[in-house]
C-alpha cells in the first residue's frame, strides 16, 4: 500500500500469521450517482488489477430466516444464489441485507466490505469455485484495496462453509 495504511482486514490476516498480498488500485468514479451508486465494485477491481473476474470475490450480506445475517462470498463474475446461501447456512430463506444493515454489521462501507476484520463475527459461506484458484482476491476493507489470499486461509480465518452459492451471469 502506498501510504502505509492498514485496515482491520489486513490486520486480522497478519495477526493470524496468514501471508497475504495487498493490491491497491484507483477505484473508478462514474455515473451520475458517484461512488455510492456504483453497482460493479468487484468487476472494477478485477479490471483495474488485470485479474480474471472469476478469481475476485465480493462479500455480500444477507439476512437468513428473517434476520440472521450471513456473509456470502462469491466471484464478481457471478451472482449470489440466495436460495443456495440459505441452504448452506441451515436456513430456508435469504434476502439481501440493506446497504445500511451490511455497513452497520461489518463496519465497512459498501464496495469495500471484507470478509475479514468485520465488526462482529458473522457466519460466512464461500462459493466452492474459490477452490479452483491458488489464490483469490477479496476486499481489504476499503474501496480500491484488495487482499490476495489462499482459499484455505480464507476459509480458516472466516470459519466459512464452502458450498455452491454462486450463479454465473
Amino acid at each position: 500500500m502506498s501510504r502505509g495504511e492498514s485496515t482491520r482486514a489486513i490486520a486480522a490476516a497478519r495477526a493470524a500469521g496468514v501471508a497475504v498480498t495487498v493490491h491497491e488500485y484507483e477505484p473508478p468514479v462514474g455515473g451520475a450517482g458517484g461512488h455510492d451508486r456504483r453497482p460493479a465494485w468487484g468487476a472494477d477491481a478485477a479490471a483495474a488489477l488485470g485479474v480474471d473476474p472469476r478469481r475476485v470475490f465480493k462479500t455480500l450480506v444477507a439476512a437468513v430466516d428473517g434476520g440472521r445475517l450471513v456473509l456470502g462470498i462469491v466471484p464478481v463474475a457471478g451472482e449470489l444464489d440466495l436460495r443456495a446461501l440459505a441452504a448452506a447456512a441451515a436456513g430456508r430463506r435469504a434476502v439481501m441485507a440493506t446497504p445500511a444493515e451490511a455497513e452497520r454489521a461489518t463496519g465497512y462501507v459498501t464496495g469495500g466490505i471484507s470478509p475479514l476484520g468485520i465488526r462482529r463475527p458473522l457466519p460466512a459461506v464461500l462459493d466452492e469455485s474459490a477452490r479452483d484458484w491458488p489464490t483469490v482476491h477479496v476486499s481489504a476493507g476499503r474501496r480500491g484495496l484488495q487482499l490476495e489470499i489462499e482459499p484455505g486461509d480464507l476459509v480458516r480465518l472466516t470459519a466459512a462453509v464452502v458450498a455452491p452459492i454462486a450463479r454465473t451471469t
